[in-house]
This record gives C-alpha cells, sequence and structure tokens, in this order.
C-alpha cells in the first residue's frame, strides 16, 4: 500500500495498514504530522493555551493571588508553539519506523494503475503497490484581491509566526480557524474585527451557541461584522515591513473603509490535487477535492482518498479514521464508514464551543419533532469553582424515539465533554439512557445531564 501524504489521515492509515500485515510505503513532501500537527490543530492550541494562562493571570485577585507586571512575549509564546509542533513531528517518524513503514520525502505522481512516480533531491523513485491511499489535505483558500504576502496579510501559516504583534487587527472569516486565531490575538491586546459574510459568526454552529459566542467576543473587546464582505484591500508597506492595510468593507449595501496594521485570511481551504495525475487516471475532482464514496473509494480500483482532499467535514479526526477504514477495507477486514452527523466539531476560542450531530434548526428542517433542554455554567457548581460561569450545554431530541439528535455547548473545557455525547450518537442513546447515567460530582459533566433533564422537564439545579 503506498499512501501519499502523512498528516493524521495518512500516517494513520500507514499504521493500521502495517498492523494488518501489510507492506506500506509513505510519501511525504514537507513534513511528517502535515498541516494539522506543524500548521494547524497542534501549535495554534499551543499559542492559545499561553493565551489563556495570560488571561488567567489578570484575574488572579479573583482567586485570592496577586501577579505584577504581567507581560507576554511574543517570539516565546511562538518558540513554544513550534517546538510542541516539532515534537509530535518527531513521534509521528518514530510510529512510523516503529510499524516498519518505509517513509520517501518527495513528491508523488500517479503515473498509471497502481504506480507511483516519486520526485526526491536524489532524483526520481517508482514504485508499485495494488493500493494507493491519497491524503494530501488542504491549504488555505486566497480570494482574488486578498492574497496573503506574508507582511501586511497573512494566512494561518504566517499567524502562527507573526513577524510582529499586531495592533489593529481584521481577521476575514469567522469559522474555526479565522475565530481561533481572533480569540488569540485579542486576548494578548490587539484591537480585533472579524469580518463574517454570512448573517452570523461561527455560521456552521446551532444559531444559539453563535449568538452566545458574539457576545462573549463583543464583551471581551472584537468589533464583529456579519453580513459583511472585504471587497478589496489596498495595501502601503513600509520599507523595513509592515505598514498599513485599508480595507474595503461592503455591509447593508455600502462600503466602510477601515484601516489595519494587519490582516488574517481565513476564508476556507482547497484541496492539494495539483500535480498529482489523479484526473490522467480516472479520478473524478469536484473543484478542488476527489468525488469518493462512503469507504472513500475513488471509482477508480485500488485508489483511494481520505481527509480534506476527500472533502467535508474538514477534521483531522475525520481523516484519521477514514485512514483506519480504508485501510481495514485494503486489507480485506469490516470496514464502518465515517457518518458526519456522528463527528464533533470543536473551536477552541474563549469561550471554547464544541458540537456533535443536527442544530436546532436542521433537525426541525428534517421534519423531526424535537425536545430542547439547556442549561448554564452557572448553575454547576465546578463551573462557578472554577470560575467559569459562562457558557451552556444545549441538548436535541426527538420527541418521538427519544433519541439523541444534536447536542451544542460553549464554555470552559466544552471540547473534552463532547466525547460523552459522541459515543451517545454513536451508540444511538435515548434520553432515557443518558438520565439514568449517574455523572461524577462536582464535574462540568453535570450540565451534560442537567441538559438532558431539562429537556423533559426534569431539571433539578435550575
Amino acid at each position: 500500500m503506498i499512501v501519499i501524504g502523512a498528516g493524521p489521515g495518512g500516517y494513520v492509515a500507514a499504521i493500521r495498514g502495517a498492523q494488518l500485515g501489510l507492506k506500506v510505503c509513505v510519501i511525504e513532501r514537507e513534513s511528517l504530522g502535515g498541516i494539522c500537527l506543524n500548521w494547524g490543530c497542534i501549535p495554534t492550541k499551543a499559542m492559545l493555551r499561553s493565551a489563556e494562562v495570560f488571561h488567567l493571570m489578570h484575574r488572579a485577585k479573583e482567586f485570592g493571588l496577586s501577579a505584577d507586571g504581567i507581560k507576554f512575549d511574543l517570539p516565546a509564546v511562538v518558540k513554544r508553539s513550534r517546538g510542541v509542533a516539532g515534537q509530535l513531528s518527531g513521534g509521528i517518524g518514530h510510529l512510523l519506523k516503529k510499524n516498519k513503514c518505509s517513509v520517501i520525502m518527495g513528491e508523488a505522481k500517479i503515473t498509471t494503475k497502481g504506480k507511483v512516480s516519486v520526485k526526491t533531491d536524489k532524483g526520481v523513485e517508482e514504485l508499485t503497490a495494488k493500493n494507493i491511499v491519497v491524503a494530501t489535505g488542504a491549504r488555505a483558500r486566497e480570494l482574488p484581491g486578498l492574497e496573503a504576502d506574508g507582511d501586511l496579510v497573512w494566512t494561518y501559516r504566517a499567524a502562527l509566526e507573526p513577524v510582529r504583534m499586531p495592533k489593529k487587527l481584521l481577521v476575514i472569516g469567522s469559522g474555526a480557524i479565522g475565530i481561533e486565531f481572533a480569540s488569540f490575538y485579542n486576548t494578548l491586546g490587539a484591537d480585533t474585527t472579524v469580518v463574517e459574510v454570512m448573517d452570523r459568526v461561527l455560521p456552521v454552529e446551532d444559531a444559539e451557541i453563535s449568538a452566545f459566542a458574539k457576545k462573549a467576543f463583543v464583551k471581551q473587546g472584537m468589533k464583529i461584522m456579519e453580513k459583511a464582505m472585504v471587497k478589496q484591500l489596498d495595501r502601503a508597506p513600509n520599507k523595513n515591513g509592515g505598514g498599513k492595510v485599508t480595507a474595503h468593507i461592503e455591509v447593508g449595501g455600502k462600503v466602510e473603509k477601515m484601516e489595519f496594521d494587519t490582516v488574517i485570511s481565513a476564508v476556507g481551504i482547497v484541496g492539494n490535487v495539483e500535480g498529482l495525475g489523479l484526473e490522467e487516471v480516472g479520478v473524478k475532482l469536484d473543484r478542488t477535492h476527489v468525488v469518493t464514496d462512503e469507504y472513500c473509494r475513488t471509482g477508480v480500483d485500488g485508489i483511494y482518498a481520505i481527509g480534506d482532499i476527500a472533502g467535508a467535514p474538514w477534521l483531522a479526526h475525520k481523516a484519521s479514521h477514514e485512514g483506519t477504514m480504508v485501510a481495514d477495507l485494503i486489507a480485506g477486514k469490516s470496514a464502518h464508514p465515517v457518518k458526519p452527523e456522528t463527528i464533533a466539531g470543536c473551536t477552541y476560542c474563549h469561550p471554547q464551543v464544541a458540537s456533535v450531530g443536527y442544530t436546532e434548526a436542521k433537525a426541525k428542517e428534517l421534519g423531526y419533532k424535537i425536545k430542547v433542554g439547556r442549561f448554564p455554567f452557572i448553575g454547576n457548581g465546578k463551573a462557578i469553582a472554577l470560575g467559569e460561569v459562562d457558557g451552556m450545554v444545549k441538548t436535541i431530541f426527538d420527541a418521538k424515539t427519544g433519541e439523541l439528535l444534536g447536542a451544542h455547548m460553549i464554555g470552559a473545557e466544552v471540547t473534552e465533554l463532547i466525547q460523552g455525547y459522541v459515543i451517545g450518537r454513536k451508540l444511538e442513546t435515548t434520553e432515557e439512557d443518558l438520565m439514568e447515567t449517574v455523572f461524577p460530582h462536582p464535574t462540568l459533566s453535570e450540565m451534560m445531564h442537567e441538559s438532558v433533564l431539562d429537556a423533559y422537564d426534569r431539571v433539578i439545579h435550575m
């Protein structure tokens, strides 16, 4: 089995394939671990943790503590973040070696069915395999006129290795990537504006959660512009770097000009499909993504596509599950396809946001008669003790069967809590199962229980 790409989909597919007795070769053109580990999920969380600690230090008095002269050292924050990414990337290399997966650093192209040509520093190497797994991931989308230059206008890469601390920051896009960077830089003191073309921030989340998040962001000092579009960026760079950017922002049919020193563009991603020879061997593409069935089969015998290149949801954990599934399929084992509605989405801004399953609006659109439960953080003893009282848990059930249709959360550590509901969705849990489960006290998880109780008019602590 040849795996093209060593991100969270590719390296997991390789290791699982090796576990099942397959001879595996992984081809990677940049860094083991892919974008997620090196330039996405992991380093951003390290930076956000620094911002979280910085924020908590300013709240020291609330906890009976004192802290004077609180400062941040941005280069040191970045250094720690890069160190975390480097440590984990090295760990992937060790895991692949431990599982006897060969690794070739280079650029791959499928030349014909079962054959891959790899361009390396030493020349060209030809490989053959019965099965090829394409896991090349995606990169930041760049819109005409809003292209990144690494100085005044950044994508996620430049935002992870900033050339300066922004004073006045514009973030274009309020999905997970945009909001996380907005949260980080805003916490460190940047005057932050977020522009979202949709009618609300975090548009894939439940509308009630989006509204709660917006209120929190505004309270933190962010300016949120919804139903707005950046039409143009006028750049006036300085000779020694930096400068200013005048953004032309259309809101309500009128164009407003606003000045910033830094812009972060977070307007989605495009799949890395170029140069792989996919269309030449018969693989169908839909814009920049590979068309697959639920088992990640491309329609061309022996060629699979997993992760971001195979389309939404663009999440590392989805890619890893697909990697395992495809390896099982290739090895002749029972394979379980990914169901998007059972995959959690997590956003690590402050406050955190997490969800799984249908939103209230989607459940109604699908024709369900529903019961909805809610429970606020302020009603939970552990949340009060932690000093984290801003947040809520929302659950949605099928009124007829009691099936858990969706769960939506905002507040401290909800990205850790959501997995309880993910398991519930996978096991087709009903309200009765959840009500009869004993949740430990005192924990934040008790709010998950109370939200279920509220949906059936049995809530205790509210």
